[in-house]
């Protein structure tokens, strides 16, 4: 509450301020309120009041347009705000969204090169916020940023900001302090540059092997997953919980995306069920589970549909089984919960159609949609700005202003908490010499290099650490420049080395379509064909193969032929040289179990972990370097 002076004052004098009685026409007598409205510096924007106070005078002083508005969540890009769109396009303007539109949440678009001149861009929009008529601070959200490799649509490159390892590589890890570190160096670098909302972490478990974003995951196991994100969620909120220095986090995705259908992606139609064949619904709860009691603020559910379970078959977001008897009602959940992007309006994407992720209820209209999505106890739509639909709901009696205001309150509270009232802005010069600075660089690099594992290492081949300058070396799936800067000698045949170095991407079947593409997905072995290729080298020279596992790949040939065989998670040509040369060692560990055949992985239960027959290498299987005492280095 408000402190205020106390003021002894007598009973007379108090009846007669408060009531300040006068006679109307009919003889009544009207009571005035003890105090006016003070509409100069209102409740809301005087942080001595406690942010409930706060919220409801804003909340009350909203038109049904303003408290739309808030409800939607979308993409924004980065332009400069005087060379945006105009004519039609201006409709996905900021000047559109943010005044017309009355929108305060955004999720930044692309990759960030200059952290200066992204929390410039930060800055001008919320001056332009701040010029609207209540003046609602923005809240800008980004999806991953950190990781090494890239995945358009689930993430971003990099680019200014410190790589680390994907989240899969923290698993293999299993390191709870080097996961508090990731998020708190990540935290530094949002807030340096305006993230405010973070859309992540995929909590979801890997039990379906073929899934394309297991690199996203902490893997397989549930109580790896739990104990990692705990650390992870404290992490980006700061010590104190979430105030004003934190990011919120975002947990998805509820109730699990991990069992998808023969491995299939739920962004697309052929991937929209969810399946139980081992009705192990329960397990993939336990990650979000231990979110909740972390603290996390938000969550996202998923795309997909339940199949074969007591709920409704029809798309997450659209459940009210699931969303409110579930998460709200079982799980005590009471934050807020943003959908997916994109299920409901149908889209295109690099010119392709890309329908709205409406599975279950495709025949609804975007009005039933939205409907649907309302009732199930969603508070905001990801990935759309249609407020025009809400609008007429409500005007046509279908929704009520009332249960917008259970939303709309959640929302504003949170850019209470976040401190987004008090301070929108951040310094840009200080973004440019946090964002990539050298100790947090280092900290990324050296998180690749540990997160590595060691498949095999046949009569402890590595690290290569006793060669000369002469030494050649055939290589496959990097740049030569990394091994001339490090004065070995390239050659272009196998038979002209030493030794092979190759590093190949975790096989996949490659998709059509600008955006299908970009998700690795079908088989998890190489085709004949390339499996008689590398074996040709193998036989030829002493090969070293490093393979980035972002699905668990199906190679026992490369294991039983090639002299060692390192996994990584999302690591730089020169962490994998620094691992061959031994100027650093593996220390990862594999976060699931590595399939043996995919006639094994075909006949596994999508919601079950471990049950693929015979596999490779089982979870946890790691090896260390051979110590000086010739130890073998087995772990």
């Amino acid at each position: 509450m408000r402190f205020v002076p106390v003021v002894l004052v007598s009973i007379a004098t108090l009846v007669s301020q408060a009531l300040a009685l006068s006679t109307t026409r009919d003889g009544s007598t009207p009571i005035r309120l003890l105090s006016r409205r003070n509409e100069s510096h209102p409740i809301y924007k005087d942080a001595s009041y406690c942010i409930d106070e706060r919220v409801d005078d804003l909340l009350s002083r909203m038109t049904l347009e303003e408290k739309v508005g808030q409800l939607f969540q979308t993409m924004i890009t980065p332009l400069p705000l005087d060379q945006e769109p105009s004519g039609v396009s201006a409709l996905n303007s900021s000047g559109t969204m943010i005044g017309k539109k009355h929108m305060t949440h955004f999720n930044l678009l692309g990759d960030i090169t200059n952290a200066t001149e992204t929390a410039q861009f930060m800055n001008r929009l919320q001056e332009r916020a701040l010029q609207t008529r209540l003046g609602i601070p923005i809240t800008m959200s980004t999806d991953p940023r950190h990781a090494f490799t890239e995945n358009a649509g689930t993430g971003f490159s990099s680019g200014v900001f410190s790589q680390w390892p994907e989240t899969i590589g923290l698993a293999a890890l299993r390191d709870p302090a080097m996961v508090r570190k990731f998020a708190e160096v990540a935290r530094e670098e949002y807030l340096a540059v305006g993230f405010r909302m973070a859309l992540h972490p995929q909590v979801d478990l890997s039990t379906e092997p073929r899934w394309a974003r297991i690199s996203g995951t902490w893997g397989e196991n549930s109580t790896l997953t739990s104990d990692l994100i705990v650390e992870y969620i404290k992490g980006f909120q700061g010590k104190n919980g979430l105030g004003p220095q934190s990011v919120k986090t975002v947990v998805k995705h509820f109730p699990g995306s991990g069992p998808v259908q023969d491995g299939e992606d739920s962004h697309f139609v052929y991937g929209k069920n969810l399946t139980y064949p081992g009705r192990n619904f329960e397990e993939h709860l336990k990650p979000f589970k231990a979110a909740i009691a972390a603290g996390a603020t938000g969550v996202m559910p998923a795309y997909s549909r339940p199949i074969g379970t007591k709920y409704e078959p029809v798309a997450f977001s659209f459940n009210k089984q699931i969303v409110t008897d579930l998460l709200r009602g079982e799980l005590g959940f009471d934050g807020i919960v943003v959908t997916d992007w994109g299920l409901v309006t149908d889209t295109t994407f690099g010119g392709d159609p890309f329908p709205a992720r409406a599975w279950g209820v495709e025949d609804l209209s975007e009005l039933e949609r939205v409907t649907r999505i309302i009732e199930a106890g969603c508070d905001q739509f990801g990935g759309e700005e249609r407020p025009e639909l809400i609008l007429q709901l409500v005007q046509e009696g279908i929704v009520s202003e009332e249960r917008l205001d259970v939303s709309v309150r959640r929302l504003l509270k949170e850019k209470f908490v976040l401190g987004l009232f008090e301070n929108p802005f951040v310094d840009p010069e200080v973004a440019g010499r946090i964002v990539g600075n050298e100790y947090f660089v280092r900290l990324g690099r050296e998180a690749q290099r540990r997160s590595y594992t060691l498949l095999s290492n046949e009569k402890d081949i590595l690290p290569l650490r006793h060669i000369t300058n002469g030494t050649k070396f055939y290589i496959e799936g990097f740049n030569a420049t990394f091994m001339t800067e490090r004065n070995y000698q390239v050659v272009d045949t196998p038979g002209a080395a030493d030794y092979a170095l190759l590093r190949y991407d975790a096989p996949y079947e490659p998709r059509p379509g600008a955006f299908e593409s970009s998700f690795h997905a079908g088989s998890l072995e190489f085709n004949q064909t390339e499996k008689d290729r590398q074996s040709r080298i193998y036989s030829t020279v002493p090969t070293i193969v490093d393979m980035a596992m972002a699905r668990p790949a199906v190679i026992p040939e490369i294991v039983d032929q090639a002299n060692a065989v390192l996994a990584n998670f999302g690591s730089d040509s020169r962490a994998f040289l620094d691992i061959v040369f031994g100027i650093s060692a593996p220390e990862g560990r594999l976060p699931y179990d590595l399939p043996g055949s995919m006639v094994a992985v075909e006949a596994q239960m999508e919601d079950v972990p471990f049950d693929t027959r015979s596999p490779v290498f089982k979870f946890g299987h790691g090896l260390s370097y051979a110590s000086p005492c010739g130890d073998g280095g087995r772990r």
